[in-house]
């Protein structure tokens, strides 16, 4: 997770292995079905790799993938990375599935239980807990299959879908990291996005992605049921998530907002401060995007 120290040094990642078949590594979650919904169909010619968000970010991390949908904190942890798309997971408001459950005041929070799947929402709540109360708390982990009830921590970290049905459990504070976020600073919260390697060549790929951003939101609907299924929501929840709680497109705001994030991590030393990176290129017309 974000929360352990990387041994590495920024430039001692391995070279991007050598293959003549493109690996994509993508996201299976909720929050992210709009951005691959052709991904597969688009990227013939490419292996599309499904896990999550952290063990993307390894995957691109050691080589084994090329491009990557991944926690954008980990795209600060090496200078030699760049967004290669406008296609991105953020959002202008609550979120709704990265939830910080706490059984204590924010202030009095001395253990905390972050879910195992998460980086850029782990290094989010580090942020703002040391930034708004001075708190640094003891940081355990929590399974990806694991609740609430299985840890005893102060407080408790969830994302993705087991985030938006909440915990039958009571708390003394229940924080939408989104909400928290942009009534601190007023900007939106860029949660992940795509990430290469500069200098890698990816053809088509950049194009694609954006591609597969825009028949997503243009099938949003269908996405909505078919999630509301899958997660046992009612039609209404699941749609207002992906069209109102979530913002599929990287533009100035978004951009603002990761630079004030990385900065805010990296002085809390969970960050590089070498600024990011984007490839600039043209991208296919776009649906219209839904902002929260």
């Amino acid at each position: 997770m974000i929360d352990r120290a990387r041994k590495e040094t920024p430039n001692s990642l391995p070279e991007k292995k050598v293959r003549a078949t493109m690996r994509i590594g993508a996201v299976s979650y909720l929050n992210s079905k709009p951005l691959v919904e052709d991904l597969e169909s688009l990227c013939t010619e490419s292996d599309c790799i499904f896990d999550v968000p952290s063990r993307l970010a390894d995957g691109l991390a050691s080589g084994d993938l090329d491009v990557a949908l991944i926690p954008s904190v980990e795209s600060f942890l090496n200078p030699e990375y760049e967004v290669v798309s406008d296609a991105c997971i953020a959002t202008h408001g609550p979120v709704m599935s990265v939830k910080l459950y706490s059984r204590v005041h924010p202030g009095e929070i001395r253990t905390l239980a972050l879910d195992e799947g998460s980086r850029t929402s782990a290094a989010l709540t580090r942020i703002m807990l040391e930034e708004r109360f001075g708190v640094s708390p003891e940081l355990q982990k929590l399974p990806l299959k694991k609740t609430t009830r299985d840890t005893n921590a102060d407080a408790v970290l969830l994302i993705g879908d087991r985030a938006i049905s909440p915990p039958k459990e009571s708390f003394h504070t229940v924080w939408d990291l989104g909400e928290e976020w942009v009534n601190w600073t007023g900007l939106p919260f860029v949660f992940a996005m795509w990430v290469t390697r500069q200098n890698a060549e990816l053809g088509e790929i950049p194009s694609k992605l954006a591609q597969s951003r825009n028949a997503g939101l243009n099938a949003i609907e269908r996405i909505a049921q078919d999630g509301a299924d899958a997660l046992n929501l009612d039609y209404e929840t699941s749609l207002n998530y992906l069209t109102k709680n979530l913002y599929f497109k990287l533009g100035d705001a978004e951009r603002a907002g990761l630079k004030m994030f990385q900065e805010l991590a990296a002085n809390l030393g969970l960050a590089d401060s070498t600024p990011l990176s984007f490839r600039e290129s043209t991208e296919p017309e776009e649906a219209e995007l839904i902002s929260a």
